[in-house]
């Protein structure tokens, strides 16, 4: 851990938060304290009804599937990724730099890219190229989201017909 300064050392507060369950808690450690204290924080309520979410929700989703696919045309680095993903769909998926470059280092990790650096200009830039593992998780992505799209246009009236859909 970094050193901390004295003056901070009274008053540090974390903040951890949970995407997957709805809990936030406020850890405030004091060094007068043997154990943190901890304070729970009501976490925001989600509008089920509000379209922003749901266009989030799904954005975030489609964000791996259209960073593979653009990756299966051919190597890029990290901009021109974000650039290719924003024209491939049109605008509906922009992925910021947050958003892109931990899914990218997720990829690296697991063996689906790989990354070369190269100097453009006196700037150095990662190339990222999509591997053997790469193309076969886009194609098995590719299947599961028509799957889904098929699901989803079925039911497009709000009425779910199958018990496979829903």
């Amino acid at each position: 851990m970094a050193s901390i300064s004295a003056g901070h050392r009274n008053s540090l507060i974390y903040i951890l938060m949970d995407n997957i369950l709805p809990i936030e808690t406020i850890f405030i450690h004091h060094p007068d304290r043997a154990m943190p204290r901890l304070a729970p924080v009501a976490p925001p309520e989600i509008d089920y009804t509000d379209p922003v979410y749901w266009n989030g929700l799904i954005k975030m989703s489609l964000s791996k599937f259209f960073i593979l696919c653009v990756l299966n045309r051919r190597p890029m680095h990290g901009y021109e990724i974000s650039k290719a993903v924003e024209n491939t769909t049109q605008g509906c998926c922009s992925p910021t730099p947050g958003a892109l470059y931990p899914v990218l280092k997720e990829f690296e990790k697991g063996g689906y890219v790989t990354v070369r650096e190269e100097v453009v200009s006196g700037r150095k830039r990662k190339i990222y190229t999509i591997t053997d593992k790469g193309e076969t998780a886009f194609q098995v992505a590719v299947k599961a989201w028509a799957e889904v799209g098929a699901c989803v246009s079925a039911n497009s009236e709000g009425i779910c017909r199958t018990e496979d859909c829903c």
